[in-house]
């Protein structure tokens, strides 16, 4: 049953905050998509606020990276990194002073309290707890404090700043998931700034969506136990929180969460091997979200104008990898010819097959031998490998073990192929038509009572070196009279 739609009364402030620690995942992909599509259906705003306080592993190349990956999916943001907007500095690294800002307010407020313990105290705090069975937690010693103290101690001795977290319960009213409810016995006081002043995710994360506006907070489920936190951070600066919506796992086949193991989960291995960027979308969007019952190719308009945060699943999403192959062929078969070139365009140059200049001066011809190839593929990296043929020397084209075979099975085979090249020769000397060559070669076979195989096998071996493929006179179209004739000869004589 379709959950009640949930419509925004407030203006529509939605984020993604990437860390810019390696390349965008698949995870990340999916959580902007559905961030921007909430946002472009309620007339809101996206903004992309870059995570970068881990500064040992933060690199300016990932970043780059990420911002690259998210052009790539068509997912434009509002503010953000480039563009800009009113709510700048966009990356967290240089709203620290404000983030510390925030944190003496709660300090002053008796929200937060200094913790003086060593690591050697916490640590045999922990293990007493364990050998206890107790789950380990901080023992509140330093919450006892009186503010003079605290601040007497502070002048010489380090210290982190803790949450001090009230008693009851807290509870979050998920778009997703409906409502849950944590008690606040079970969640720790925890630290919200290391010694030398450094922030932390759970603190900074509400400075910086409280002070850029956002409205709703859409990421994946492993974000739920942080939430409570969040919220108790919120009631004590007197904020209301956004509102929250957490999104369902991708899982591999085996049901365990989605990673390497279970294939490539960076999107620049989807980019880089060639799966329509479509395709890609609308396997996403589908990972925990469905348009109906039955429709699995949409487009992103149609995403947008349906997608509703209260119609995604609580269930984790399974990653089908041979759906995604099959719906990336379902888009590249539908491609225009324009379109195709442009996406295999730098396939053929990578694999050495057409310069880009080559892909301007033979467009026409690169568009044909593309149409060739269009109902063979999945990916745009397979262009190559379809069509690689047509860029052989003609004399020393490889013949794969099946064609060769299939050639030989008949030792007639050869003077067959070597009657229709003497046919074939005066008939194309001055350009070929498939369409007038298909209707000859049908006439042709029948003249002499052959079956089709008889001319057909030995023929395509000889023109592409496989035993299947594209159509052969459209083949021979593409290779010009000259090459179908050459190799031809050279067929006769290394099958003979």
């Amino acid at each position: 049953m379709k959950s009640p739609e949930h419509i925004p009364s407030e203006p529509i402030r939605v984020r993604i905050a990437p860390s810019p620690t390696g390349t965008i995942h698949l995870g990340l992909a999916r959580t902007t998509l559905y961030n921007w599509a909430f946002a472009k259906r309620h007339g809101g705003k996206l903004i992309l606020r870059v995570e970068d306080t881990d500064r040992a592993r933060s690199t300016a190349e990932s970043e780059h990276a990420i911002l690259e990956g998210l052009h790539w999916l068509g997912t434009d943001w509002d503010e953000g990194p480039v563009v800009g907007g009113p709510h700048a500095p966009y990356h967290q690294s240089e709203r620290v002073q404000e983030h510390l800002a925030v944190a003496r307010r709660l300090l002053e407020s008796g929200d937060a309290y200094r913790c003086f313990c060593t690591k050697e105290r916490l640590d045999d705090l922990r293990q007493e707890q364990e050998a206890k069975k107790e789950t380990p937690r901080y023992d509140r010693l330093c919450s006892q404090l009186a503010s003079d103290q605290s601040a007497a101690r502070a002048v010489d001795e380090p210290f982190t700043l803790r949450f001090r977290v009230p008693e009851g319960q807290t509870a979050v009213d998920d778009l997703v998931r409906g409502r849950v409810e944590f008690q606040n016995a079970e969640i720790d006081d925890w630290v919200m700034v290391r010694q030398g002043g450094q922030p932390t995710y759970n603190f900074v994360v509400v400075c910086d969506d409280a002070a850029m506006e956002i409205s709703h907070v859409f990421r994946g489920e492993e974000h739920l136990v942080n939430t409570p936190k969040q919220i108790l951070v919120y009631r004590a600066l007197g904020l209301e929180p956004p509102a929250f919506g957490h999104l369902p796992l991708m899982l591999g086949q085996d049901g365990r969460k989605l990673s390497k193991r279970h294939g490539a989960v960076s999107l620049s291995k989807y980019i880089a091997e060639g799966y329509s960027r479509d395709a890609l979308v609308n396997f996403l969007c589908r990972q925990g979200w469905a348009l109906d019952g039955e429709t699995e190719i949409f487009s992103v308009e149609q995403f947008i104008a349906s997608f509703d945060p209260g119609d995604v699943s609580r269930a984790g999403a399974v990653f089908d990898f041979d759906k995604l192959r099959w719906m990336s062929g379902e888009y590249i078969h539908a491609e225009s010819p324009d379109e195709l070139a442009l996406h295999c365009a730098p396939h053929m140059t990578a694999a050495g097959l057409m310069t880009a200049e080559e892909l301007v001066q033979r467009g026409d011809w690169y568009r044909e031998a593309l149409c060739l190839g269009q109902e063979r593929v999945r990916l745009y990296s397979e262009m190559p490998g379809v069509l690689g043929f047509l860029f052989a020397a003609d004399a020393s084209l490889e013949y794969d073990a099946k064609a060769e075979k299939n050639a030989r099975k008949h030792s007639e085979r050869v003077a067959e192929l070597s009657a229709y090249h003497e046919h074939l020769h005066p008939m194309i000397e001055l350009g070929v038509d498939a369409e007038v060559l298909r209707d000859d070669a049908k006439a042709w076979v029948a003249e002499r009572n052959l079956k089709f195989p008889q001319l057909f096998q030995p023929l395509r071996c000889a023109l592409t070196g496989a035993a299947g493929g594209p159509d052969l006179f459209s083949v021979m179209a593409l290779l010009g009279p000259e090459a179908s004739l050459a190799r031809l000869a050279a067929g006769i004589e290394r099958l003979a």
